[in-house]
């Protein structure tokens, strides 16, 4: 539901950069011009800054940089039906916190977005540095009840449309690198972790969590991921509009989920797999638990496992492991 701050927004975001008159405002929503001001003052304190000038009325001077739940929002084209979103400050992973709002008995779909994360992590238990508020922290919380085996290419479904989104987003042509891995220029720009409850015969609860440097300067990175890390604005050559980002990620990601709960995404998957796909046709090294297995990568099978044709030209399905690409 759209509450008042959500109005006010929409009508100087459709306007910007000329002015809106209070007066207007305040008809349009009903309330005193001393009220108009009360809302605005919530959005100051949400991070934007605002002109006011007698007879003319109020216009945006600065917006946000960091997320902003009202922003996101009003930024978004379509809102999906029930949904809601928790924008924190701070929390140890956002994965965690979906899986205890779920636990909670918050209503889904809903999203969790952070600024900063202590514990973020990736596949493995494996740390993933997410100290800046420049970046994009999300997980999306479902009740899809549908049966485990179902789930077998979500991620990677997932995967092929951040890679659409960010393509028409930004302009800029990421790959995926199975089966969780976002590049550019073979570094890591985002990964996706999906975890579930799982009952008999069901899927109770789902987290989709994904991580994405956005905005993160060049120079900014730990010394153990210098080599290894990219954000969009490195990709780009200057800052993406965060809160536009994170608002066309929610739209896109719901709409892929609804496709996948009913078996439409299968219509369109293979292709976008192919399209982004880093690693079909290269020599890769795969390891699975403590074996290492060498060969060129001959695709997907139809339930995502990843086929490695070895020197001999036998053909090996792999579930799980980790890929590394040979120079």
């Amino acid at each position: 539901m759209s509450t008042a701050e959500h109005l006010i927004l929409r009508e100087l975001l459709a306007k910007d950069p000329n002015w809106v008159s209070g007066t207007a405002l305040a008809a349009k929503l009903g309330v005193s011009r001393v009220a108009v001001w009360q809302h605005m003052e919530k959005l100051r304190a949400a991070g934007f800054t605002f002109e006011a000038q007698r007879a003319r009325g109020y216009r945006i001077a600065a917006r946000p940089t960091s997320l902003c739940a009202p922003l996101i929002e009003t930024e978004l084209r379509v809102r999906p039906r029930g949904f809601s979103l928790l924008v924190l400050d701070e929390v140890d992973s956002t994965n965690d916190e979906a899986a205890r709002q779920l636990s909670a008995g918050r209503p889904a779909p809903f999203a969790v977005m952070a600024r900063r994360q202590t514990r973020g992590r990736g596949r493995f238990g494996r740390v993933w540095h997410s100290a800046s508020s420049e970046n994009l922290y999300a997980s999306f919380a479902f009740r899809p009840q549908v049966e485990p085996e179902r789930m077998q290419t979500f991620t990677l479904w997932m995967g092929v449309n951040v890679c659409e989104l960010l393509t028409k987003f930004a302009a800029v042509t990421p790959g995926i690198k199975w089966p969780n891995d976002i590049l550019f220029n073979g570094r890591k720009a985002g990964g996706m972790l999906t975890e579930a409850r799982i009952d008999t015969d069901h899927i109770r609860d789902l987290v989709f969590g994904f991580g994405l440097n956005v905005n993160s300067p060049a120079g900014g990175w730990p010394a153990d991921l210098a080599d290894r890390a990219i954000s969009l604005a490195e990709v780009k050559g200057g800052p993406l509009d965060l809160n536009r980002l994170a608002a066309a990620l929610i739209g896109r990601v719901m709409l892929a989920y609804d496709l996948f709960v009913s078996g439409d995404h299968l219509k369109t998957f293979a292709d976008l797999w192919h399209r982004y796909d880093l690693l079909r046709g290269r020599p890769v090294t795969l390891l699975e638990g403590g074996r290492r297995h060498t060969g060129v990568v001959a695709g997907l099978d139809d339930e995502g496992a990843l086929l490695l044709r070895d020197s001999h030209g036998k053909s090996h399905r792999f579930r799980a492991g980790e890929v590394t690409l040979e120079k």
